[in-house]
Order: structure tokens, then C-alpha cells, then sequence
């Protein structure tokens, strides 16, 4: 999922072994003398050889105007490396967080950093999974989002966040590392097509969606099995895509998605058809019950925490194949 340690040099990831921290930590983290490293840029080894030959040639000729600049630079330049490292010093990562995602969307993640007031810190650079956003503090306070790629269901460990600065003169590169002891959740990628929510059951019956009802609700996109009588096709024509007649009829309050009812398809393309179910139902106001295998019934129920809690359970269920499923 996105950039992993073990898709970095090895010389980098032996160099990054010896950095503060060596292990996940929980947050908040505040960045201190010890933990902030810092080294000239490539800007910044150009400027010193040429202090260096202002130096031997002012030195050389006796110019006292050339040394008194040379050093001048030399002072501004040590200066600078200060002023980096105390972009970073005294700074507090609080929290990260992100909502899941799908699969195969990207993962808005969150970093909330604050420090005491006094100190102007901006532009400073974070870094996670190769993405990258930039931090500004504003009164103490200051967050950035970062999009990291998903490609898996499951738990996502963010490892190690860069924060790093070239300010105030870009001759030197500060960094800190901060190791958040916080996975973030993936969801499964819902089916791209499929067929329609099974009938639903129970004693209560009130107005829901379903092709052979007597009342147009509204038209949503084609998908594989509808029935060629239900497409719209005037609208079809004018939007360019097939659309598809969405009716209303009573029909059950309860759905119940059952994993082992799913037997013909494969393990994760039942995981991907009930995921887009449980959306589908969550989008249509439906009641549900989600049955999946050595797991106790969620539900029935609707809502947001409902969904959520279903499609977690989705997406901690072990690969084919696999044991149980551990909880955090």
C-alpha cells in the first residue's frame, strides 16, 4: 500500500535505522534538540567552496575587503543553520487522523502539529509513503493533509513522518523524524458492478427503491443486470450514458447479507459484493444485517456507525485462506 520501508535503498533504510525514533510511539511527540539532524544542501556545499576560495584568495592577496565579506557570508551562513534547526525544535505532532477509504482511493491523512507562540514556522515540509504536504503554524496551531495511496484492505501503518525545513536560506536541510503508533483502516473496494440488494424481510414494510415499482424516484447510472425495460432512453441519449428508471414499491424494512448465501463467487469478490451492498443499502435509508463467517451478526441496524462497523468487519477478515482476524 503506497511506499513501504522495504521498497527503499538499503543503505537508506540502514541510515534511517540509526534515527531517532527506532519505534513506534504514541502521540502527542515534541521535537527536541536531540532528534533534529541537519546537513548543507546542494546549494548549500556550493556556497561553502566558495567562501572557501574567497577565503585562500583574499587570504593570498592581502585583500582585507574580500576577508571581511567572506567571513560576513560565513556568519550569515551560520546563522541560517540555527534558524533551521529552530523551525523544528520545541515542535509537537498532536495527532494524525483520516477517514478510511476505499481501496484504491487515496487516504486523506491529517497531521496536527502546534508549538508555543513567538516562533514564525512555515513552510515546513511533511513527508509519508512519498506524498508530501506543507506545514504552516499559525498562533501556535497548524495542520496539513496529506493524499496516501491505497491498494489493500486492512490496516494501514503510515511508518515514519519526515518533517523538514530549508528555511530561512535554503543552505541547509533540517529534518526530524516522528514514528505515530496509529494504523489507519482501509475499507474493501465495493464491487464495480453487480447485481441489485436482495429482497429484504420482516415485519415492517415502508416505500423503498426497486425496478418493478409503479412510481419513478429518480435515474442513476446503468449497471449489469438491469432490465433493458427500465433504461431511460431520451436522457440516455442527451447525457451520453445509459441511464437507468429507479421506481418505488413497499417492500421489506430488513435486509439480511449474508456471506455464506454468496458460496458461487471467490473469497474477496464476495468481500467486494457485499461491500458495495452495504453501501448501496446505507445510500437507500435500508435496515440490514451483515453475517459474515465465525462472526456474530451486525445488526440489523442503518446509520453511519453501522456502516462503518460492517465494512470494518469487511475489511479485517483474513485473506483466503488465512486465520483469524486480530482486533486493534
Amino acid at each position: 500500500m503506497g511506499t513501504t520501508a522495504a521498497s527503499k535503498p538499503g543503505w537508506r533504510r540502514r541510515i534511517e535505522s540509526l534515527a531517532r525514533p527506532r519505534h513506534p510511539e504514541p502521540l502527542p511527540v515534541a521535537l527536541d534538540r536531540h532528534r533534529v539532524y541537519i546537513l548543507p544542501t546542494a546549494f548549500g556545499w556550493f556556497f561553502l567552496l566558495l567562501l572557501l576560495a574567497m577565503l585562500v584568495g583574499a587570504l593570498n592577496y592581502n585583500n582585507n575587503p574580500a576577508l571581511l565579506l567572506a567571513l560576513l557570508l560565513a556568519g550569515a551562513a551560520n546563522t541560517s543553520l540555527f534558524a533551521a534547526h529552530l523551525q523544528l525544535s520545541g515542535l509537537q505532532v498532536i495527532a494524525i487522523d483520516a477517514e478510511p477509504v476505499a481501496a484504491g482511493k487515496p487516504l486523506q491523512l491529517g497531521v496536527h502539529a502546534r508549538a508555543q507562540p513567538g516562533r514564525s514556522r512555515r513552510g515546513l515540509r511533511v513527508e509519508c509513503l512519498g506524498t508530501a504536504g506543507v506545514l504552516t503554524l499559525d498562533n501556535g496551531a497548524g495542520s496539513t493533509t496529506l493524499e496516501i495511496p491505497t491498494t489493500r484492505r486492512g490496516w494501514l501503518d503510515p511508518g515514519r513522518l519526515r518533517i523538514s525545513t530549508t528555511r530561512p536560506l535554503g543552505l541547509a536541510r533540517a529534518w526530524a523524524w516522528v514514528w505515530p503508533e496509529a494504523p489507519l483502516l482501509v475499507y474493501p473496494a465495493p464491487e464495480v458492478h453487480g447485481p441489485p440488494l436482495p429482497e429484504g424481510g420482516g415485519d415492517s414494510a415502508q416505500a423503498r427503491l426497486h425496478p418493478a415499482g409503479d412510481d419513478v424516484h429518480h435515474l442513476r447510472a446503468y449497471r449489469r443486470g438491469d432490465a433493458r425495460r427500465a433504461i431511460a432512453w431520451k436522457p440516455s441519449a442527451r447525457h451520453g450514458a445509459l441511464l437507468v428508471r429507479e421506481y418505488e414499491q413497499p417492500l421489506g424494512a430488513d435486509l439480511v447479507l449474508d456471506w455464506h448465501a454468496l458460496h458461487a463467487l471467490a473469497w474477496e469478490d464476495r468481500i467486494h459484493r457485499l461491500a458495495r451492498w452495504v453501501d448501496e443499502a446505507e445510500r437507500e435509508g435500508r435496515r440490514w444485517r451483515l453475517q459474515l463467517p465465525g462472526q456474530p451478526a451486525l445488526g440489523p441496524a442503518r446509520g453511519a456507525d453501522h456502516r462503518h462497523a460492517c465494512l470494518r468487519a469487511l475489511a479485517l477478515l483474513p485473506e483466503a485462506g488465512g486465520g483469524d482476524v486480530g482486533t486493534r
